[in-house]
Formats: structure tokens, C-alpha cells, sequence
């Protein structure tokens, strides 16, 4: 009865005679070549339907676009306790975590981080202050001062923003730029 299927039609394990010892044998596992299945649940929804991609080239995948204008932007990133000084031009974005004394010029934007520290003269487009920014700064857009930023010096700027909290403090004035003017209720474009 010992090979005698059970009630389901399962094959019943022999039975070994009393007093024998039990022997163990090792089994080898061969590495499946098929990888497991992902539960359906598991898998990742398409994504939605986007509008076409102006800057994007026929037949290049979506998303290429945004990484070539990732990569084709000048960006000078100084870490955490690095410092740097001298002349920064030319660039399109500069992230200063750690400390920069410099002169910057024809740069688009900054962005200072909590630990970062920027000594010297600025002239850029936007500016965006976690940290601190000491000495003469022109923002010819928006200058936004976060909670944690401090900003002092000679400070003109197109538009300002500060975050409760946020300091400013030194020899500062609101510059009208054309952009800035026309933005303003009212205001009339010249010919």
C-alpha cells in the first residue's frame, strides 16, 4: 500500500522499514532561463497621451528632446565645501552649494543652496537664494528670496519675492526693465 495513491490520486511516499535511517541526498537546481512572470498588478501603467513635442526630431523617442536640452545647457554646479573664485561667464545655470567669491557675468540663472554662499557681483536674468548672496547683485527678472536666504549688498532686481522669513537688506531698487513695464496693468508698448 505504500505506492497506493491516496484519495486525490497523489502518489504516496514509500514507507522505509522500522530502524532504518533516514538518507538525504542534495539536489542540484538548475538557473531557470525564463525570468519570473511580474503580477499584472505589479506592472507599470502606459503613459497618457502627451501633445506633440515641438522641439522633438521625426523618429526620435519621447522624452529625447527634453535630455538634448538638458545636456546642450552650460551648467556649473560648486558642491558642498568646495570653494571657488574668480570670473564665471557664459553660463547658462550656475548651483552653488558651496562657497563662490567671483565676478558672474551673462549667466541666466542662479540658485543658492542652503549651505551655499556667493561673495562678489552678479548680473543674470533670475536668481533663487536658499543661502546667502553678499555684494552687488542685478537680477534683470525675478529674485526670489526663500525663507532660509539672506541677501545683502547692492541689490537691483526686475521683480522681487520673498519667502517669510527670507532677508534682504543693503542698497535696494526695483529696476524697469521693457519686459517688467509691459507686464504691468495699463502699461502701453512704444512703436
Amino acid at each position: 500500500m505504500a505506492d497506493a495513491p491516496d484519495d486525490l490520486g497523489i502518489p504516496m511516499k514509500p514507507s522505509r522499514p522500522p530502524g532504518q535511517g533516514a538518507t538525504v541526498s542534495p539536489v542540484a537546481r538548475m538557473p531557470s532561463a525564463v525570468p519570473p512572470r511580474t503580477p499584472e498588478l505589479a506592472r507599470p501603467l502606459p503613459e497618457p497621451m502627451r501633445a506633440a513635442d515641438p522641439t522633438r526630431r521625426p523618429g526620435e523617442p519621447l522624452g529625447a528632446a527634453q535630455r538634448r536640452n538638458d545636456s546642450e545647457l552650460r551648467k556649473l554646479i560648486v558642491g558642498r565645501e568646495i570653494s571657488l573664485s574668480g570670473e564665471i561667464t557664459s553660463c547658462d545655470k550656475l548651483i552653488v552649494e558651496g562657497s563662490v567669491e567671483a565676478n558672474l557675468q551673462n549667466c541666466h540663472d542662479v540658485e543658492i543652496a542652503e549651505n551655499g554662499l556667493f561673495k562678489g557681483s552678479a548680473s543674470i536674468d533670475e536668481a533663487e537664494v536658499r543661502g546667502r548672496f553678499e555684494g552687488e547683485l542685478m537680477v534683470r527678472k525675478r529674485l526670489f528670496i526663500r525663507a532660509s536666504g539672506r541677501v545683502t549688498g547692492t541689490i537691483r532686481y526686475g521683480q522681487l519675492e520673498i519667502e517669510c522669513g527670507g532677508q534682504i537688506a543693503g542698497d535696494i531698487q526695483a529696476q524697469a526693465s521693457d519686459e517688467n513695464i509691459a507686464d504691468l496693468p495699463g502699461a502701453r508698448a512704444a512703436y
